[in-house]
């Protein structure tokens, strides 16, 4: 018998191939998203399964539900998402994070908070571990996403220390794939839909910096691993694709695989960018036996089509 779990954020990018798998693995799918920055459109094709169940609902409210697991995901995770309404961001990743937590403890469920490679901040540790404590600007653009998934990390704990809770904290680096926001401004994203569209492709700095991209699928497998895992192993674990390489060489692949005539053009970088992003995914590989599966140029290319036919869709809906 299949467990009853609520995805919060799963018409989002990462919440909807979530909900896919859990489906798929016999479970019912309680799927609650406001479409701040979720899309109908990622979730149509499991509408007609029996055990999916949509909700529109923002968790900065309290919700009851009976459930057996909660994936909290349930937060803007672009640049231009989350600095658009940031004291919303805040909010939705502290008193999101308390109304769940709220949840999980009334009905007795083991919780999963999605937090992120941002509370590294910008890292002085390279690459970064769990025990690394971060170097994030508290009162800078980013700090509305930073310091709030920092915020609910330490909510998570202090539940699980004060009443018990079984909690769940996976720390996502970069992640691609299908379904991604055609607008979100992540640098994946941008410098496909800018190719495929013949625009000039966008490097901020010059291009130097790094970042290391999984696909979302490994990414999905990392979370479902985690919250089956052994209940006293709590995380954080970080969860992302080890290989690093630079922005110039992702924006030149990206070039290359769509075969575009778009040109490189720089612009100066955004306050507190990251210089390096890397995780050290060993506590990941040991405790839950994950790695990455999928490689860049695989996933890029299925990334690639997926936006192809975003931009033939809204073509045909001009036409």
């Amino acid at each position: 018998m299949g467990k009853r779990i609520l995805v919060t954020g799963g018409a989002g990018f990462l919440g909807s191939h979530l909900c896919e798998r859990l489906l798929n693995e016999g479970h019912e799918v309680l799927c609650v998203d406001n479409f701040y920055t979720g899309q109908k459109a990622n979730i149509l094709h499991l509408m007609g399964n029996q055990y999916f169940e949509f909700m529109r609902h923002d968790i900065c409210f309290p919700l009851y539900v009976e459930v057996d697991e909660i994936y909290n995901l349930a937060c803007p995770a672009s640049p231009i998402h989350y600095q658009f309404d940031p004291v919303q961001t805040t909010k939705t990743s502290v008193h999101g994070s308390i109304n769940m937590l709220g949840l999980a403890k009334r009905v007795k469920a083991k919780i999963l908070q999605a937090s992120t490679s941002e509370v590294y901040g910008d890292p002085k540790v390279h690459p970064q571990n769990e025990a690394y404590w971060g170097n994030v600007n508290p009162i800078g653009l980013r700090s509305c996403y930073d310091e709030g998934k920092r915020c609910a990390e330490t909510l998570f704990f202090d539940y699980h220390r004060q009443h018990k809770l079984k909690i769940k904290v996976a720390r996502i680096f970069n992640t691609y794939g299908p379904r991604m926001h055609p607008n979100d401004g992540r640098v994946v994203s941008n410098f496909i839909m800018q190719a495929l569209k013949g625009e000039e492709i966008t490097v901020y700095g010059d291009g130097s910096q790094t970042r290391s991209f999984c696909y979302a699928d490994d990414l999905i497998d990392g979370l479902i691993r985690l919250m089956n895992s052994p209940d006293e192993f709590t995380g954080p674990v970080n969860l992302g694709n080890p290989v690093e390489f630079t922005i110039l060489e992702l924006a030149e692949k990206v070039i290359k695989m769509t075969g575009s005539n778009s040109k490189i053009t720089f612009k100066p970088l955004p306050q507190d960018d990251p210089m390096q992003r890397k995780p050290d995914v060993s506590v990941a590989m040991e405790i839950l036996k994950w790695e990455y599966k999928i490689p860049i140029g695989e996933g890029l290319k299925k990334t690639v089509e997926y936006f192809r036919g975003v931009i033939e869709n809204e073509k045909s809906r001009v036409l």
